[in-house]
């Protein structure tokens, strides 16, 4: 089967919440305004509750048809059958994520301020690579910070799709999509807005541009 590329645009990143109703209500407030990707991230809950509430996300994102990634739990993605997997430094192998998920998912990979990191994603099999943090971040604020320059430098060597991350806002992200940025992974620009669904579409807006620039 062909492997799946990562859409380009806004990656929505699931804050936490132990209120299942609420993160629902909240995300698909995110893909009524046009997000491309959500990935599901949830460090402090239980077993039970991370199951029911990606098992929930997925349904709710299969009906817009946007790829649901969780975040750092390879068996979780496999059990209930997510789009895809996101992994990060220390949460296992590129190509056990693939042999256990099979071609057809997407598999994305942290690659922080780190060049090398990302080609040897690549040559591992990933279906992205993800830069950051580029702005302090609420979520991260201890994050290292990484240069836009990175971006551009990405831009001329990799193949895979790049997303960018790291305490961006409608304000920000522009220059990182300018940099070779496909797209930009967002948590408080996006969930902490008043109105969501008007935060998500402001920021395709800069995808919009970009397109027709």
């Amino acid at each position: 089967m062909p492997r799946s590329v990562f859409p380009s645009g806004v990656y929505a990143i699931t804050p936490e919440c132990s209120d299942t109703a609420r993160l629902l209500i909240r995300v698909e407030a995110a893909l009524k305004g046009g997000v491309a990707a959500v990935q599901y991230r949830e460090k402090t809950g239980d077993v039970a509750l991370r199951h029911e509430q990606a098992s929930e996300l997925l349904a709710l994102c299969q009906r817009y048809d946007v790829p649901l990634i969780i975040n750092d739990d390879l068996r979780l993605a496999d059990l209930i059958g997510a789009d895809g997997v996101h992994l990060g430094r220390e949460d296992g192998g590129l190509r056990e994520a693939r042999l256990i998920l099979g071609p057809e998912k997407i598999i994305g990979a942290s690659c922080y301020q780190h060049l090398e990191a990302a080609s040897a994603a690549q040559a591992q099999g990933a279906d992205y690579v993800a830069f950051g943090s580029f702005h302090p971040s609420p979520t991260k604020p201890q994050a290292v910070k990484a240069s836009i320059g990175l971006l551009r430098q990405a831009a001329n060597c990799l193949q895979v799709p790049i997303v960018a991350i790291g305490g961006i806002t409608v304000d920000n992200a522009k220059p990182l999509i300018d940099a070779g940025a496909d797209a930009v992974a967002v948590i408080s620009a996006l969930f902490d807005a008043p109105d969501i669904e008007s935060a998500a579409r402001q920021l395709n807006t800069l995808f919009v541009e970009e397109t027709e620039s």
